[in-house]
């Protein structure tokens, strides 16, 4: 629902393609998880009208996304959210790692890997988590009495 609402046509075609290749098409899914939290990030600086590289690599596009909605882990002093929010930077890092490694976006060599449904399943989920959140979070910034 927190997608859907958006009207950002862009975002809602990567969740759905996400949510598809899941099972028959795993590094397509792969894909287009990333793609959905690179897009997430990019719509909300988009909309925050903070300019960002578009070819920068997706740990800074998210660095530069959280530092903004007060979700790095330094901007906080409890333990408990450093943690946690150093558990989603960790899930990006992940992403793009797993991206780069596994997915249909690179070239393979000899020995190539190719992820199972499941592999995919855990990328689409934890990038599907990590962008309701995102824009939930941004959706409080904009209407903090919601």
């Amino acid at each position: 629902q927190s997608i859907k609402k958006l009207d950002a046509i862009h975002i809602e075609n990567a969740w759905k393609k996400a949510l598809e290749r899941r099972i028959d098409d795993p590094e397509g899914a792969i894909t287009s998880a990333r793609t959905l939290i690179e897009s997430v990030c990019k719509y909300i600086l988009d909309e925050a009208k903070i300019t960002y590289d578009d070819r920068q690599d997706l740990q800074k596009l998210y660095k530069q996304t959280a530092e903004y909605l007060n979700l790095a882990p330094s901007q906080h002093t409890e333990d408990i959210f450093k943690q946690i929010l150093g558990g989603c930077t960790a899930t990006i890092e992940g992403l793009g790692a797993l991206r780069n490694r596994l997915s249909d976006a690179h070239g393979k060599g000899k020995i190539g890997v190719n992820p199972k449904p499941r592999h995919a399943q855990l990328a689409v989920n934890l990038s599907g988590a990590l962008a309701i959140y995102l824009l939930e979070t941004w959706e409080h910034k904009q209407n903090p009495q919601k």
